[in-house]
C-alpha cells in the first residue's frame, strides 16, 4: 500500500508540476479539467448510478467546464458568482451536517447529481482563475488545505479529546477532533504569516490571498483563515457523509494506494471558490 501510494504521488507529481510551472496556463488548467471530469465520474457511482449516467456525469462536468472555458471566464472577473457560490457553500455544507448520514438519502438523487456537477464546475473554474492570476497565488490557497489538513492530523493525534469532550462529527467521521480543527488553524496562521513575509522579501511580483487579504487589515486576515479552514473541514465531511451514505470507503480507486479523486480534492472544492471570493473584498 504505501509503495503504491508513493508510485502514484511521484506520478502525479510528474504530471502536476511541470504543468503547473508551464509560462502558459493552459497546460494545468487543461490537466484539472480532467481530474474534474473523473470526479464527476466518481460523484454518479457515489450516488449508486450505473455507468452509463455516472461517465454522463463526467461529460457534464467536461462540457461546462470547456464552455466556461471558451466563453473567456477562467481570466473574468466573476465576483458576484464567487459570492453566491460561498453563500451556497455555508448553506448547504451546515445544512448537509446538520441532517448527517441519515439524511443524505432523502434529498432526491435529482437534485443530488446536479449540485455536485455544479461544486466540481466551479472547483474548476476557481483553479482556472487562481492560475491565470498566478502561481504564486494558486499555490498559496492549494498549501492552505494542505497545511490545514496535516496540522489537524498531528494535532488530533497528540492531543485529541484531551481538551475537549467530544468529536467533531463521531457519526460521519469518527477519527476528527476539535483539537485537530485547531491545530490545523494555528498551522494555517503559520504559513499565512512565513509567506506575507515570503511575498515582502523577495518582492512577489503577484501576491498570495494571505498578503491580498492583509492589505485589508489583520483582522480580515485572521477571520478569513478561521473561516477557509472551517470550510475545508466541512468540505472533508460532507464528501465523508456522502461516502458513508454510499457504504463506500473511497469515491473510487482512480489513484492507487490514494482512493479516487475526490478522496482528495474534498476539502478543496469549497476552499478554492471562497478564496476567490475573499480575494475579490481585496480588489481595489
Amino acid at each position: 500500500m504505501l509503495l503504491q501510494r508513493v508510485i502514484t504521488a511521484l506520478v502525479l507529481l510528474a504530471i502536476l508540476l511541470p504543468a503547473l510551472f508551464a509560462n502558459s496556463p493552459v497546460p494545468f488548467t487543461a490537466v484539472v479539467l480532467v481530474l474534474i471530469a473523473a470526479g464527476g465520474w466518481e460523484w454518479g457511482r457515489l450516488n449508486g448510478r450505473g455507468q452509463a449516467v455516472s461517465m454522463a456525469c463526467g461529460l457534464a462536468c467536461l462540457l461546462l467546464c470547456l464552455a466556461a472555458w471558451q466563453a473567456g471566464w477562467t481570466t473574468r472577473p466573476l465576483h458576484g458568482l464567487w459570492l453566491a457560490a460561498g453563500a451556497a457553500w455555508v448553506a448547504v455544507a451546515a445544512l448537509l451536517l446538520r441532517a448527517g448520514v441519515a439524511g443524505w438519502p432523502r434529498i432526491p438523487l435529482a437534485l443530488r447529481l446536479p449540485v455536485g456537477i455544479l461544486a466540481l464546475w466551479l472547483a474548476w473554474l476557481a483553479v482556472a482563475q487562481a492560475r491565470a492570476i498566478g502561481i504564486n497565488f494558486l499555490l498559496s490557497v492549494l498549501v492552505l488545505v494542505w497545511v490545514a489538513d496535516i496540522g489537524a492530523y498531528f494535532a488530533g493525534r497528540t492531543f485529541g479529546l484531551r481538551f475537549t469532550r467530544g468529536k467533531l462529527a463521531p457519526s460521519i467521521s469518527p477519527g476528527k477532533s476539535w483539537e485537530g480543527v485547531w491545530g490545523g488553524f494555528l498551522g494555517v496562521l503559520v504559513l499565512a504569516l512565513a509567506w506575507v513575509a515570503a511575498d515582502r522579501h523577495f518582492g512577489a511580483l503577484v501576491p498570495s490571498l494571505y498578503s491580498r487579504l492583509l492589505g485589508r487589515g489583520w483582522w480580515l486576515l485572521a477571520a478569513a483563515l478561521v473561516f477557509l479552514v472551517a470550510m475545508s473541514v466541512a468540505g472533508d465531511l460532507v464528501e465523508s457523509l456522502v461516502k458513508r451514505a454510499a457504504g463506500a470507503k473511497d469515491s473510487s480507486r482512480l489513484l492507487p494506494g490514494h482512493g479516487g479523486v475526490l478522496d482528495r480534492v474534498d476539502a478543496l472544492l469549497p476552499t478554492l471558490p471562497l478564496a476567490l471570493m475573499l480575494s475579490g473584498f481585496t480588489s481595489p
